[in-house]
C-alpha cells in the first residue's frame, strides 16, 4: 500500500451534523475512501482518528454517531436489566438501522466528494453487538469491527448461529478485554467465550476474521482497542484486490 492512501496524510476538517436530536460527527479521509459508520457512547471519534493516523492506518472516512439512547437503540429486542439499578434493554436495533439508512447515511454520504469505496461499522460495547446484528438485518455494511462487543446479550449468540446475515462481510474483527470474563455478572462472564463462538461461527460461513484479547476489563483503553479493530478491517485485501 502506498502512502498516499494512509490516514497520517494531511489532516481534513471535520463536519458536525445536527440530525433527529443526535450528532454526527464526519472525520474525512481522502475522496472515495471507505467509510466507517461508528456509533459512540461519547463522541470520542476525533481522537480514534489521530489514533488511526499514528498508526499509519489507511485512509479512511469515520462518520460517529453521538447521542443515542444506548440501550434502547443498540439492543436487537426487549431484554432485562443487568442489575436492579438499570433498566431494561429496549430492543430498538431494528428502528434504529432504518433511522441509519433512511436518514443518516443519505446525510452524511452528501456531505463527501465521492462516494466511498466500501461501508464498514465498528463499535464498542453495546454499538460492537449492534455491528454484528447490522449484519444480520441489512447489506450496507462490506466489513464489521465488533470491539469488547457485547456478544453476553441474551440469546444474540444462538440467534446469530441460527440465522443467515443478509450478506456476508468481506472480513469480521472480533475482540475482549482479559479480564472481561472475570465480572461479578454470571452474563457478563461468557461475554468471552461466546465471543469466539461467535467469531469461529464466521469463520465457518467463510469470512475471514480475527479474534484479539485485550489487556484488561470492559472499561480499559476504548481508544487504542477501538482503532486497532478498525484498522484490521480497513487493511484487510480480498483476493481480488
Amino acid at each position: 500500500m502506498t502512502e498516499q492512501s494512509r490516514c497520517s496524510q494531511t489532516e481534513k476538517k471535520d463536519v458536525t451534523l445536527p440530525l433527529d436530536g443526535r450528532t454526527i460527527t464526519i472525520t474525512p479521509g481522502q475522496a472515495g475512501s471507505p467509510a466507517v459508520y461508528l456509533n459512540c457512547f461519547e463522541d470520542n471519534s476525533r481522537d480514534i482518528a489521530a489514533a488511526l493516523r499514528a498508526q499509519n492506518a489507511p485512509f479512511c472516512t469515520i462518520i460517529a454517531v453521538s447521542g443515542t439512547d444506548w440501550d434502547k437503540e443498540l439492543t436487537p429486542w426487549v431484554a432485562p436489566p443487568l442489575s436492579k439499578r438499570d433498566q431494561p434493554f429496549g430492543g430498538k436495533a431494528d428502528e434504529y438501522l432504518s433511522w441509519m439508512q433512511n436518514r443518516l447515511i443519505p446525510e452524511a454520504e452528501a456531505t463527501l466528494p465521492e462516494s466511498p469505496a466500501y461501508r464498514a461499522i465498528a463499535g464498542y460495547s453495546l454499538a460492537g453487538l449492534f455491528a454484528v446484528y447490522a449484519l444480520y438485518r441489512t447489506d450496507l455494511f462490506a466489513r464489521a469491527a465488533s470491539i469488547s462487543g457485547s456478544v453476553w446479550y441474551p440469546d444474540f449468540l444462538e440467534y446469530a448461529v441460527s440465522h443467515e446475515p443478509v450478506r456476508l462481510p468481506e472480513c469480521a474483527y472480533f475482540s475482549v478485554g482479559d479480564r472481561e470474563c472475570r465480572s461479578r455478572n454470571q452474563a457478563l462472564r461468557t461475554v468471552q467465550e461466546r465471543t469466539e463462538a461467535l467469531e469461529r461461527h464466521f469463520q465457518d460461513l467463510g469470512v475471514p476474521t480475527v479474534f484479539e484479547l485485550n489487556p484488561g476489563g470492559h472499561f480499559v483503553d476504548e481508544v487504542p482497542r477501538t482503532a486497532k479493530g478498525i484498522q484490521w478491517i480497513l487493511e484487510h485485501r480480498n483476493p481480488s484486490d
